[in-house]
């Protein structure tokens, strides 16, 4: 799977980590400047779909399908509606000069491949070194629910997850690690079950400094932890 990643701070240095637009960060993904389809169009493009495979839309047990499909997508696909910025904006001061990294590990999610709108799921582990201040933890894992209830690659949700923290948060530094398994490998073409798909991405102390990176990744992968 392929993403495009734009450069971070400048681009100019090979050795730094890439970014996406700052702006997927500060508002919703949905833009006012493209056409939305209404409901009832949705509706009618499933039962499309339903005839295309061969079924008749009309049969009693398709009747409600159309509607459930988008009511189902609409849940499936609410973080189009939803800002980033708004969830790591509130932020905690009484640190006690805590000075070492948070981590969140196993943070279940579950999204869909832009390129066959199947399903991939799995965890995510995240650290980041703060400065002075926290965010609440359970806002790292509503991060995650935003970007992951999007159409996504795997490589892109990695990336969008890092560089939310790293310049809302402005921390020291940033760890993240999604593994997945993606349906559309598992259950369609190759059809290989549970084959897991592995990212990473990590900033500022997480890249300069290697023992931080072990020390993550250790963390991360200590059985029973």
């Amino acid at each position: 799977m392929d993403a495009v990643i734009k450069p971070l701070r400048g681009g100019k240095n090979p050795d730094k980590p890439s970014e996406i637009p700052v702006s997927e960060f500060q508002a919703p993904a949905v833009r006012a400047d493209l056409p939305r389809a209404s409901r009832e169009e949705a509706e009618a493009a499933v039962k499309t779909l339903l005839s295309y495979i061969g079924e008749d839309p009309a049969r009693e047990g398709l009747l409600d399908t159309p509607r459930r499909v988008v009511e189902a997508y609409d849940e499936l696909f609410q973080g189009y509606h939803l800002c980033p910025a708004e969830v790591l904006n509130r932020t905690f001061g009484e640190t006690a000069g805590y000075d070492d990294f948070v981590l969140v590990r196993d943070i279940s999610f579950h999204s869909h491949c832009e390129h066959h709108v199947m399903p991939f799921y799995g965890k995510a582990h995240i650290a980041y070194t703060p400065v002075e201040r926290v965010v609440g933890l359970s806002k790292l894992a509503r991060l995650v629910d935003i970007f992951a209830h999007r159409l996504q690659t795997q490589e892109h949700l990695t990336a969008q997850i890092a560089g939310a923290i790293d310049h809302i948060l402005q921390p020291r530094g940033v760890a993240v690690l999604i593994e997945a398994e993606h349906t559309c490998m598992s259950v369609r073409g190759i059809a290989k079950q549970g084959a897991r798909t592995i990212t990473s991405r990590f900033s500022g102390v997480f890249r300069d400094f290697p023992e931080e990176q072990a020390r993550f990744l250790a963390m991360v992968r200590a059985p029973g932890a």
